[in-house]
C-alpha cells in the first residue's frame, strides 16, 4: 500500500472517530449548567438538610467514615471552610451503599437514623444526549442492575428494555453515578428541584 493512500485511510478513520464522536462532546457544551448542577460531595444519608446546620451539629469525629462499609465517606480538608473535618461523599469515586451504619455510630444529630428509603442526598439525573441506550448506541443498564432500591428508584422506559429512567423514589446514593461506563457520567446526582432528566441550551 502507497504511502499517501494509508495516510489518506488513516486521516478519514480519525474523521469518522470524530464525527461519532461529536454528539458526547456536543452535549456537554450544549448544557453549561450541567458541570455545576452535578453534586460530587454528597453529605452521608440522613444528613440533615440543612449544611449550616449539619456543620455545627458535627464535631468531626469521624466515626461514620471508620464504620463505613465501602468506605466512600471522606472529610474535608481545608477547602472544606468552615465545614473542615466534616464527612461527604464522591460517588464518582466511591458511592453510599445505604447500610445506614453511619447513621447509627453517629454521636450527634448532624445523622439521622431513618429508614434508606427516606434518605434524601438528592435524586439521579439522566443527559440523554450522552446515555449510550438513549443515543442508540450500546445496551448497558448498569444503572438499572445496581440501584440498592430497584424499580421504585430507577427502572427501564415502558415498551424499551434498555433506556433508563430515574424514578421519585430514588433518594441520590450514587451508585448508579459509579458503575456507569460513560467516560463523561452522564448519570449525576443533583437537587430534586433540577429534575431527573438535564435540559439543555438549545
Amino acid at each position: 500500500m502507497k504511502r499517501r493512500t494509508l495516510l489518506q485511510r488513516m486521516a478519514a478513520g480519525a474523521g469518522a472517530i470524530c464525527a461519532a464522536s461529536l454528539p458526547y462532546g456536543l452535549a456537554r457544551f450544549l448544557s453549561p449548567d450541567a458541570a455545576a448542577a452535578s453534586r460530587t460531595h454528597l453529605r452521608p444519608p440522613g444528613a440533615l438538610k440543612d449544611d449550616a446546620a449539619f456543620i455545627e451539629a458535627c464535631i468531626g469525629c469521624g466515626l461514620c467514615g471508620e464504620i463505613c462499609p465501602p468506605k466512600c465517606i471522606r472529610f474535608f480538608a481545608r477547602e472544606g471552610g468552615g465545614g473542615v473535618n466534616t464527612p461527604y461523599i464522591n460517588p464518582e469515586e466511591r458511592a453510599c451503599i445505604l447500610c445506614n451504619k453511619c447513621q447509627e455510630v453517629c454521636p450527634t444529630d448532624a445523622l439521622t437514623d431513618m429508614p434508606r428509603e427516606e434518605v434524601d442526598m438528592g435524586i439521579a439525573q439522566i443527559d440523554r444526549l450522552t446515555c449510550y441506550p438513549w443515543v442508540d448506541t450500546g445496551v448497558c443498564g448498569a444503572c438499572v442492575s445496581i440501584c440498592p432500591l430497584g424499580d421504585q428508584a430507577i427502572d427501564f422506559k415502558l415498551w424499551n428494555q434498555y433506556k433508563p429512567v430515574v424514578q421519585d423514589g430514588c433518594v441520590g446514593c450514587g451508585l448508579c453515578v459509579e458503575v456507569c461506563p460513560h467516560p463523561s457520567l452522564p448519570i449525576r446526582i443533583v437537587e430534586r428541584s433540577e429534575g431527573t432528566v438535564t435540559r439543555h441550551n438549545l
